[in-house]
This record gives C-alpha cells, structure tokens and sequence, in this order.
C-alpha cells in the first residue's frame, strides 16, 4: 500500500483546488488589478459555467515541478487532467511504469489500472456490504462547485497581501508572476482561507495561470499547467471508465471509493510528533460509564470495564474520534487502496474470510465490537471488518530470564513489524480491559481493535505473535482474539498453552508466552494443522540458536541478530539492555510498537512509531498494570 501507485488517485482533490480557489487567491498589485479579475473570472467560469453558457471540456496536463512536503515520488510526475462542468472530471498518468485513472462521471465514480486488468466502478446501487445488502449509499451527488462563492471570490484581491515578482517565460509564454498571502483577518472572517503563500505565473496572452505553487512549512509545491485548452464538451462515451476485453471491473459501493479518495490525502500528509522526555503528567480526559480515558505522559491510556456491550459503549465513547479515523485509514485507505496491488476487491475478500471465521468466533467478542460501532457512529460491518487486520501483522519477540538476566529477572519483549506510517500510530492506545468474566488483562494496540497482539494479564502471563505465510487458511478463530482468550482465561503457562493447543487456528502463526510465576516461557510455531512448541535452550530448523533461560523468535538476518546480541550480554541485561535489544535490525523499518514486559512486577514500557522513527528508537512510556487497575480513590495522583 505505501506505494507511489496510490499516490495518483490523490491528486484528484489535488486538481480541482488547482484550479479552483487557489489560482483565484493570486493577485497582482494595482497596476495588475484587471489582470487579476479577469483571471479570477475565467476560472470561475471554468468551474462553475453559466447555465446557459455551451458544455465545454477543459484540459491540460499536471506537470509536478516541486513537492517538498509530499511524497517525494511525485515531483516530476505529469499527469493528464480533464474537468467538464458540472459533474465530470478524470485523472490518469504513469506511476512506477504502470498506467492509472481516476474519474467522476456524473453519479458514478470510477479507479482503473489497465497493467492489473482491474478497476472498481463505484456505484449508488451496489450494496455497501455482502452481509447487509439493503444498505446502500444511494445520495444524489451534487455538482463540483468553488469552494467560494462567487460574490466572496470577487473581493479576494482586497483580502490578501499582494506582491509583484519579475516576469517569467513558461513554456516559451510570457507571464507576470504575483504572491498573494491571506491577511490575518481575512482567514479569521473566512476560515476556508488557507494560510501560506500562494505564487502564480499568469500568462500574459489571456490571464489564464500556467504555473501554481504554495509554501507552508515545510510545505513547497509547484504545479505547471502545460498546454492548457478549452474544447467542445466530450461525449458520454469518453467518460467511462476504459475497461478492454479481459478485464475485471468490480461494481461497488460507491460510498468505499468516496472514502477511500477522501482518506488516501489525509494520509499523505500526516506527521506524528516525536514525544519529549516523560514529566510524570497524568490525567483523565473524560468518562463514560465504568470507563474512562486518561492521559499519561502524553500517551493515551483506555480503562474500560464491566460486560461486553458496556466495554464496547465505554471504548466508542471515550474513543470515538479515533476508532473512525483507524477504520477510516486501515478500512478505506490501506484496505481499498490494497485493491489495487492484488488485482481484486479487498473488501470482497474479507467479507468472505469473515463468513469463515465467524462460526469460531466468540459471541461476546462480537457484542462487544457491535456496542463499539453503535457508540463511535460507525456501521457495525465496518468495525468488525476493521477487526481482522490484525491477521496480517508480523514482527519479533523474546523472552529472557534465569541466567539471562541481571538478578534473574524475567522479561519479554515484543515487536511489531507492520503498516507504519498509515493510520496505525496516531490512534495508538494502552487499553486496560477488565471484563466482568476473566482475568484484568493490558492490551497494547489502537483504537477500535479489541482483540490484540501485545498483551499482559494480571496473573503475571505476557503474549505476543509472529505473522507467517498461510493466508486464507481463515476456518478458525481469528488470531487476535486467541490471545485475548487466552489473556482472560490463562493463570499459567500451561493453561496458555492447552487453550492455543485445542482452539481452531487460522493461518501461520508463532508466538511468545512468558509466566513469571514459573519463570518459564515458550515459543510456538502453530497453524490450522500443526502445534510445535519451543521450550527456552531447544532449536528448530528456523530457529537454530538455543540458548538457555531464553526463548527468540524472528526470522531471517533480524533473527541472527537477535541471538547474536542476547549471547553478548548474557547475564547482565536489565530493562534498559531488554529495550535495546528491539533496535535496529531486530526491529524492521515499519516497526510500528515496540514493548517489554516485566512480569514479575507487572511493569512494561511501551513505544509507538512516530513520523521520523521506528518505534523501538522513540521514547519508551513506563507504566505497572497493578497500577493501572487501582480503583481511582488510590490513585497517588489527583485526577478531576
């Protein structure tokens, strides 16, 4: 998914403020007055034409001169843009040498890529869902229109700071070139304003802005408009969507593909701060129910609690902003997006991998993602949906204790290897769960995901999993939820290990299950068909290096060194030494959360990714799960 080949359909939103509100913001200074106006005016016109005004079609190609701030695979780029008013518009260009096209025709919206034989025709009468067939997205879109009105465009030269740049000569045209920059009390009376600077290169010959570039930050982009024309309008024909004999076209809802061309910008643009050092802060930001929301050290913190349906309620309360920005981003950004990567509809391959999961699946688990949806406004078919991208996680893990460690103490750590940089990070969330049946249990994941890959009970029982090969092996109980089955039922180790042992499995999977209680832990290698465990000292023919008092699972180089850097300081290691060793290249690039457990104490560190880092190199947040579960009254400290 984090490919340039997305990167296309992005540039839909990207075109119509090209030329829409953005050329119309230039402004020359006085002198220039009536070139400004005219400007503004054909532009206008190119958007919005009068009612009466012939149909004609506009088009140019997008040339990418500069994209500081964007993803660096498109500078340079050219891409072919069409708009005909009121309601047909299309993108389509080359990215990494594959042919791409995006368009809006009339009431359908349409994503095809002719090297995959594939495209998605998004539709008003096509079902949202396989499980829900009556639910359909059947709005009447309305026309494309300025994001301004007309009588606030034509006194945009009176809002903005206006300066005059030397001429320049585009595509052998002579231009004026003008900055225009909101005034503060404009953008205060008008919030659509952006706030950087705008710089246009107005052909001299007809007004009409060739070149358009806009600095914010760290922010700096130009974009030429090469050989633009206006041409009698295209026929219906010219507008569909370019399927050849051979191809497969999906017909989909069309409100996926609306979100999914909505989301792919967001997600380009995202940054995550880095966290400063910690200052021992901690808050509750609101309540709901049992449940409340804390932050601490700056980190989001979840406690919800009681039966199914009011841990569902409490966690879409409390989180409901960031449940629907998660399935927003890994539903209709990295989900759809995925689509075009494999050649066939994603949405379509989960829905039926969920119709084999579902008859293992534990009904509780299920009320509770239904509660969740109904109380973060989403629709249930989403939140439960959202819920199986966990099965396609993959990542390292350790356990060390004995002789491995300074004093014996036992640690367990865990590293999760997978989809940085697209949505995961910012909904990132320590959730303390405690269910009115089980054990109280800490789960390591992110806003509306309530099965779980990192995790640590109150019985001093910690688990984390490696992704293997085997997918579409899904006549089993989905892997996120085994470990929450296990973190509410498992006192023991060995209680951990006979629940893995006897439950139905999906796909290829190992894990690490540590028990501070024993000072034991172990490795398992499971899939639908086979059980293998590896005890702390044994090998395997993926994992040759036993080492006493540990159990190491990864793969590959990062697996080497792993054991490599456990056999160099052995005995001595500590929290701090534990932590180091998920750094780079243990961790991989898309290392998204990074975690050790201490067990004995109850105490664990965690670190999630942030825009410039992978997790295992940001700060670490300490917490103690015996802590976390205090009633409020015990709390040392004061909290609203």
């Amino acid at each position: 998914m984090k490919t340039s080949k997305n990167l296309l359909l992005t540039l839909l939103s990207v075109a119509l403020l090209s030329l829409g509100i953005r050329p119309a913001q230039s402004a020359d200074v006085e002198p220039a007055s009536g070139l400004f106006a005219k400007a503004v005016a054909r532009l206008a016109q190119t958007i919005e034409p009068a009612k009466d005004a012939a149909p004609v079609t506009f088009t140019t190609q997008l040339k990418i001169v500069k994209a500081d701030g964007l993803p660096k695979e498109l500078a340079g780029q050219k891409f072919d843009f069409a708009w005909q008013g009121p309601d047909h518009l299309r993108l389509s260009g080359m990215l990494n040498g594959e042919a791409l096209a995006a368009a809006r025709d009339g009431q359908e919206l349409w994503i095809y890529s002719s090297e995959k034989k594939f495209g998605l025709l998004g539709s008003a009468d096509a079902a949202l869902f396989s499980t829900a067939p009556d639910k359909k997205n059947s709005s009447v879109l309305g026309p494309i229109k300025l994001p301004l009105p007309a009588d606030q465009l034509t006194i945009l030269p009176l809002l903005m700071d206006l300066k005059s740049l030397p001429d320049e000569t585009v595509e052998k045209m002579l231009c004026h070139v003008v900055t225009a920059k909101a005034k503060p009390e404009a953008i205060e009376a008008i919030k659509e304003l952006p706030r950087g600077t705008f710089q246009f290169c107005i052909r001299a010959s007809d007004s009409f802005p060739v070149r358009i570039g806009y600095t914010e930050g760290k922010t700096d982009v130009q974009i030429e408009l090469v050989d633009p024309q206006f041409a009698p309008a295209w026929p219906e024909s010219k507008w569909k969507i370019p399927a050849r004999d051979g191809d497969h076209i999906d017909r989909v809802g069309r409100d996926h593909v609306m979100r999914f061309l909505a989301v792919m910008p967001q997600m380009l643009g995202e940054k995550i701060a880095t966290l400063g050092p910690p200052t021992g802060e901690r808050r509750v930001v609101a309540r709901e129910g049992n449940g409340r929301l804390e932050m601490i050290d700056g980190t989001q913190v979840l406690f919800v609690k009681g039966t199914p349906e009011e841990m569902g309620q409490q966690h879409g309360k409390l989180m409901r902003q960031g449940v629907r920005d998660l399935v927003d981003h890994i539903l209709y950004g990295v989900g759809v997006g995925s689509s075009f990567e494999k050649g066939r509809w994603f949405l379509g391959e989960i829905e039926s991998a969920q119709k084999r999961l579902l008859p293992f699946m534990n009904a509780r688990y299920l009320r509770e993602m239904d509660a969740l949806a109904d109380a973060s406004g989403l629709r249930r078919e989403e939140v439960r949906l959202a819920n199986f991208f966990p099965e396609l996680f993959h990542c390292s893990g350790f356990a060390l204790f004995g002789k491995a460690t300074d004093g014996g103490v036992m640690y367990h750590g865990r590293v999760l290897d997978y989809l940085r940089g697209l949505g995961l990070e910012q909904n990132a969330a320590v959730m303390v769960m405690q269910p009115e049946k089980g054990n109280a249990w800490v789960n390591v994941g992110y806003a509306g995901f309530i099965g779980s890959v990192t995790a640590m009970n109150s019985k001093h029982v910690a688990m984390g999993e490696m992704g293997g090969r085997g997918e579409g092996n899904w006549d089993g109980k989905p892997m996120a939820q085994l470990i929450r089955e296990v973190m509410e039922n498992a006192n023991t180790l060995e209680e951990a290990v006979e629940i893995m042992r006897k439950s139905p499995r999906t796909c290829e999977y190992y894990y690490v299950i540590s028990d501070a209680k024993t000072k034991r832990a172990v490795g398992i290698a499971a899939t639908p068909q086979k059980f293998e465990t590896i005890w702390p000292g044994q090998t395997h023919p993926q994992l040759p290096h036993g080492i006493e008092d540990t159990v190491l699972m990864s793969a590959g180089d990062r697996y080497e060194e792993l054991a490599r850097r456990v056999q160099a300081g052995y005995g001595k290691f500590n929290a701090a030494g534990a932590r180091d060793l998920m750094k780079r290249p243990v961790c991989m690039t898309s290392n998204i959360h990074s975690v050790l457990f201490a067990p004995d104490s109850l105490d664990f560190w965690v670190a999630n990714a942030d825009s410039e880092n992978p997790a295992a190199h940001t700060r670490y947040t300490h917490y103690n799960l015996e802590e976390l579960l205090r009633p409020e009254k015990n709390l040392s400290q004061a909290l609203p």
